[in-house]
């Protein structure tokens, strides 16, 4: 691990995340409603980045008085001879020491208890002091009270210990600003096992079950301020064990590594443990340590083994260290080339991910969305999880297959997605009434969550859906091959609604299917009521939840699953390069099985080729007036928003239902699994159409990129069928493609849909990958024109530090699609907003890049993209992985109330009420036993925005892609 670079002062603000279905959008949300009063009040955190001859400033305005600041001016001055190059979220100028900040036209507005954020690149000589006096609107700003600092210093991350030791926990607290710490606690995940009041701070805790167990330790100071520690990982083992680290290593031809043995508790006599390769690349052995002998007083300080690779070969072997009465320990050893340095990156951070002490996988080894549980954004929990994070470990996977030549890890992930994020046929009842000729009973899309339940319209004519009969031919079956997009993997709601389950309860341990989204464009996540993917009315009102979502005269035990696109659509793409890879390897029949699953997805994945009601496509306006379509006409070949299909749970029934979406979002467009299901035999769909349908498909998206470029480079929102969801008049002059009509924040309104950057890097990724793959010139002329945008909007600082583009703000529209002859679009702009460091945007945007470089031979392309690697890899590790200090002002939205009818009441399962007067809280208790809480209640009291280190399994994910994808293209 690299040493920290210099810092000062703590605070730095990160635009907050709040998002619709499964995307962690970085995008500033913040709902408080403004109350009355007069003196303004404020506070504002400074925090630097300093690499001797110049730094960056990020600052976080906050808003401590009880009226909302209706503009801005912040003021204040340095001592030394600090120069201000530029700056962002914000106009800033400078005059001899004194610096002024003007608001920029998003965030003007700070409402009370809200902040918002600014920062500047400055150059500088000599000394380098943090301003004292900050001032907005000429009223002066006291600094906020900082948390205090809390580490967890025992036990080590990966330590493991046997059932019954004694498990030492010890932790270092210090407060600020002349506080003194009152007391610490100790958690094990949001368990609390004990509190220490006097230091040194510990507990020694007997207790903990056999299994993975995360390990944090909280401080208290005097003035109410708490802070948790960044969670350590440990296992406790049923028996005594050999206890090797790190598990993944990675050996360069030619050269040595080493690896940690120790015991897990200390025996009676002298042991023995002995070490060999049992199985894998033989160019590996053990040069020393083979036989290592641990003491009663020695057994819990490491030894190393070291392995030493040949000078040729690459692969993978496994080395088990074992000793009498002992279970044994397992490592595996990775040969990569001598000049892949990049490789060995992915190994090691694969190894953080993958250790189950880190936290990041359930116990049925179900890939979380973050560690950290409390974490809202589009999933409203941290230990739920989404079909994008089942496809970033097939991903991930794949590539380990790559670099070592082990499939069986890879294939293991498709089959613990199928076994738990796809619906299995008890899930799915009653498929075979659904009738193809009326697939779905239409009910609009309401604007706003108070005007649902959006009642049902038969009178509305829906179109037939062609694809479903040529499915049943080519699978023998009525059921639906797709991930559900959102999984409550502990059961933390406990509606129990695990695979093969409807609503087995808080009892249950399994994982629990759910849903939230479901009443229009402008409901955010802090405006959702969870509810169960299967209702049979056990929980929530007398119709279940049913009767807060849809308007109809009777209510009926039902089931619903949602699929998001873009994860199927990666799934398909990870299977594609583990096919390639495999392939290359000799191994191809290793994962065949696999690939041609991924193919059966993909042909399912058509539904969201769809309108949503199988409408025409192509001006469409007037539910009644918009003509039902009859086949391939209601098809846009775009990936829209979602798909999704229900029924009854009764059997014997007699319906179900399908629909597709109407909105497509550029952000969810993925070329390169287009390319792979039309292209490359070996994901060829079995459906009598399905190959044509995905070579449509990808022609169609490269243009829906071309017609979405803004005039800068930037690709806007997306464009639907059914305006406002109801198939309403648009505005006069909307532009068209294909006769849908353009949308700049397709889907939903809070946030807006497509001012975050990293759609922008999670897309052009893909078309990048297509275009390495193909050298198609459509697909290079959309990337030349984005890269040029995006590498002009980034920073890399001398210490390895980066900024790159967080908030997107766009004005004006495209040019109406002409195939013939494509517009300028000379009228669609866009502009950055604000800055980030985030690690998962950066490194998809660093893949982005290595893609494209690959393929162009743009040198700048590539130097940016190994900087953004680097510069992660230096600055931002710990022992969980790579991540970035992020400040959530969103939070205050914890109190946002949810919308119930009047005289709608019901329970959650554990027993919170649901009413008029609920909030996104109350119908969550449960975060108020969560060790992170304390933060949320200071917050919503008037204390500073709270700061979180969030590892999100994503963002982990696609950074150790991002170096191996570096070390097979660029290194």
């Amino acid at each position: 691990m690299h040493p920290p670079r210099r810092r000062r002062a703590i605070r730095r603000f990160w635009t907050a995340v709040t998002a619709a279905l499964a995307l962690p959008l970085t995008m500033l949300s913040t709902g408080s409603t403004p109350a009355q009063a007069a003196a303004l009040q404020c506070s504002v955190d400074y925090r630097t980045n300093d690499w001797g001859s110049g730094f960056t400033a990020d600052l976080t305005i906050t808003n401590r008085g009880t009226d909302v600041i209706d503009g801005w001016t912040l003021t204040y001055g340095y001592a030394g001879n600090q120069r201000l190059s530029n700056g962002w979220n914000g106009t800033w100028s400078q005059s001899g020491q004194s610096v002024t900040v003007k608001n920029a036209g998003h965030n003007g507005r700070i409402a009370a208890g809200a902040a918002v954020t600014t920062g500047a690149q400055f150059s500088y000589s000599g000394a380098n002091a943090a301003p004292t006096n900050f001032a907005i609107n000429g009223t002066s700003c006291d600094g906020a009270h900082q948390p205090p600092i809390t580490v967890l210093t025992s036990p080590a991350a990966g330590a493991v210990y046997s059932q019954g030791d004694a498990v030492p926990l010890a932790a270092t607290a210090a407060a600020a600003d002349g506080a003194t710490i009152s007391k610490v606690e100790f958690y094990d995940n949001t368990t609390l096992l004990g509190t220490d009041t006097t230091a040194p701070y510990s507990l020694s805790v007997s207790s903990l079950t056999v299994g993975s167990h995360s390990l944090l330790a909280k401080g208290y100071d005097s003035l109410g301020a708490s802070a948790e520690s960044t969670p350590v990982g440990i296992t406790v083992a049923s028996a005594p064990a050999v206890v090797a680290a790190p598990t993944q290593l990675p050996v360069q031809q030619g050269k040595s590594a080493s690896y940690d043995v120790k015991l897990s508790t200390r025996p009676s006599t002298d042991v023995t443990v002995t070490t060999a390769r049992t199985g894998g690349n033989s160019g590996l052995s053990v040069t020393a340590g083979a036989a290592l002998t641990f003491t009663p007083s020695n057994w819990n300080t490491a030894q190393r083994v070291t392995i030493t690779a040949d000078n040729s070969g690459t692969g993978a072997a496994t080395f088990e260290s074992t000793a009498n009465g002992h279970a044994k320990a397992s490592v595996t050893v990775t040969q990569i080339a001598a000049a892949k340095a990049y490789d060995a990156r992915f190994l090691e951070l694969y190894g953080k991910i993958t250790n189950p002490a880190n936290g990041y996988f359930s116990p049925e080894g179900i890939p979380y969305h973050s560690v950290e549980t409390l974490i809202v954004e589009a999933p409203d929990h941290g230990h739920e999880t989404t079909s994008e994070a089942y496809s970033y470990l097939l991903w991930l996977q794949a590539m380990y297959g790559k670099v070592t030549g082990d499939w069986s890890k890879f294939n293991g992930a498709w089959e613990i997605m199928e076994k738990y994020m796809i619906p299995t046929h008890a899930d799915q009842p009653a498929n075979s009434f659904y009738n193809a000729s009326k697939p779905a009973t239409y009910a609009p899309e309401l604007d706003t969550p108070n005007e649902y339940p959006a009642k049902l319209d038969a009178s509305v004519s829906v179109g037939s859906d062609p694809i479903a009969g040529e499915l049943k031919s080519a699978y023998g079956t009525d059921d639906v091959y797709a991930m559900h997009w959102l999984q409550d993997v502990d059961n933390t709601y406990g509606y129990g609604n695990s695979p093969g389950k409807c609503e087995a309860g808080p009892g249950d341990t399994g994982p629990s299917y759910i849903n939230t989204f479901q009443r229009g464009a402008q409901e955010s996540v802090w405006e959702t009521v969870p509810q169960p993917t299967c209702d049979q009315f056990k929980y929530g009102g007398k119709n279940g939840y049913l009767d807060l979502f849809t308007g109809d005269a009777s209510y009926a035990g039902q089931w619903k699953f949602t699929n998001a696109p873009d994860a199927d659509a990666r799934a398909v793409q990870a299977a594609y390069w583990a096919d390639k890879w495999a392939d290359a390897q000799g191994k191809g029949g290793a994962v065949s099985a696999t690939v041609a699953k991924a193919a059966k997805m993909g042909d399912y994945l058509r539904y969201a080729m769809y309108d949503k009601y199988f409408k025409k496509i192509g001006n469409c306006v007037g539910p009644a007036g918009c003509p039902a379509g009859t086949g391939k006409d209601a098809s846009h070949y775009l990936l829209s928003w979602y798909y999704a299909w229900g029924g009854a749970t009764d059997t014997s029934a007699g319906w179900a239902w399908r629909i597709g979406s109407s909105h497509a979002h550029g952000g969810y467009q993925n070329p390169m699994a287009a390319y792979a299901l039309s292209a490359y035999a070996d994901l060829k769909p079995k459906s009598a159409t399905g190959q044509a349908d995905w070579a449509k498909s990808l022609e169609r998206q490269v243009e829906f990129y071309r017609w979405l470029q803004s005039s800068e480079g930037a690709i806007a929102g997306g464009a639907t069928n059914s305006w406002a969801g109801r198939y309403a008049t648009p505005p006069a002059g909307k532009p068209t493609f294909h006769g849908m009509y353009y949308d700049q924040q397709p889907v939903y309104h809070d946030p807006p849909s497509n001012q975050w950057f990293g759609f922008q890097a999670w897309s052009m990724e893909r078309v990048a990958e297509y275009y390495q793959q193909t050298g198609n010139a459509a697909a290079k002329g959309v990337l030349d024109k984005w890269v040029d945008w995006a590498l002009s909007e980034t920073t890399v600082n001398p210490d390895g530090t980066y900024r790159i583009p967080s908030t997107l703000q766009w004005s004006g529209q495209p040019d109406t699609w002409n195939p013939s002859s494509p517009g300028g679009n000379r009228g669609l702009h866009v502009t950055v907003a604000d800055y980030t460091n985030d690690v998962g945007v950066a490194a998809a945007y660093a893949k982005t890049l290595t893609y494209y470089a690959d393929r162009s031979g743009d040198t700048a392309a590539a130097t940016t993209a190994k900087a953004l690697l680097d510069g992660m890899w230096d600055n931002h590790q710990d022992d969980l992985g790579i991540a970035v200090q992020e400040t959530r002002a969103d939070y205050n939205r914890f109190d946002d109330a949810i919308y119930v009818p009047s005289g709608w009441s019901g329970t959650m399962p554990n027993g919170d009420a649901i009413n008029s007067s609920s909030t996104f809280d109350s119908i969550r208790s449960f975060y108020e036993d969560d060790p992170a809480w304390s933060k949320i209640e200071a917050y919503l009291a008037g204390g500073a925005a709270p700061s979180f280190t969030y590892h999100r399994f994503w963002a982990q994910a696609d950074i150790a892609l991002a170096m191996g994808s570096y070390a097979e293209l660029l290194e």
